[in-house]
C-alpha cells in the first residue's frame, strides 16, 4: 500500500485480489459462511447471526466481536447490503446509511478457477479509529494509513486461508 495522505472523511479503501484454483461456487461457500471467518482472521474473534434462523440475505444482521492490541475488544452489528450468489457478498458495519466500514467479497470465474477480491472502505460513519483521530488530530493521515495497511495485510492473510481451504476441498473430491 502506498501513502495517499487520505483522511478518514475521504472514505479510504483497500482491495486485495487472489486467484484460486477452484470454481466460484466452492469459493462462495467459504466467503458467505460468516461463522467461518473468525478461524481465518487474527482480529475477528466471533460472529453470530442476530435473527433466529438467519442466513446471508439482504438486510440480514450479524454481530462480530473483534480484538486488537491497540484498540482492545469491541463488538459491531453488520447489515448485509449486497448478496448475489456466487458473485457478491457485502455488509455495512453499524448504520447501513452511515457505516463505519463496508466490506465486500467479489468472485469472478477466471482461467478455470476464481478471481476473488476482498475490498473494504473505512467510514464515513465513526468507528474506533475516530477516537484515536480525535485524540491526535495532527496525526490523522498517519493513523488512517497505518490502519489501512493493517487491513491490507489481514485481508491478504484471510484470502490466502480461503484459497487453501477451497483448493484442498477440490483435491479431496478428485
Amino acid at each position: 500500500m502506498e501513502w495517499t495522505g487520505a483522511r478518514y472523511k475521504d472514505k479510504p479503501t483497500v482491495e486485495v485480489p487472489i486467484w484460486i484454483e477452484a470454481p466460484p461456487e466452492r469459493v462462495w461457500e467459504l466467503v458467505s459462511d460468516i461463522e467461518l471467518m473468525p478461524s481465518l482472521s487474527t482480529e475477528l474473534q466471533s460472529v453470530e447471526w442476530l435473527d433466529p434462523g438467519a442466513r446471508p440475505a439482504p438486510g440480514a444482521r450479524f454481530v462480530g466481536r473483534s480484538s486488537h492490541e491497540a484498540f482492545g475488544e469491541w463488538a459491531t452489528t453488520s447489515h448485509v447490503v449486497e448478496y448475489e450468489p456466487p458473485r457478491v457478498f457485502a455488509w455495512a458495519v453499524e448504520d447501513p446509511e452511515q457505516p463505519s466500514a463496508i466490506w465486500r467479497f467479489t468472485l469472478e470465474p477466471d482461467n478455470g478457477g476464481t478471481l476473488l477480491r476482498q475490498w473494504m472502505q473505512l467510514g464515513p460513519g465513526r468507528s474506533g479509529l475516530s477516537v484515536a483521530i480525535d485524540r491526535m488530530p495532527e496525526k490523522e493521515q498517519k493513523i488512517v494509513f497505518v490502519r489501512m495497511r493493517e487491513f491490507e495485510v489481514n485481508i491478504g492473510d484471510t484470502l490466502t486461508a480461503i484459497k487453501k481451504l477451497a483448493e484442498q476441498a477440490g483435491k479431496a473430491s478428485v
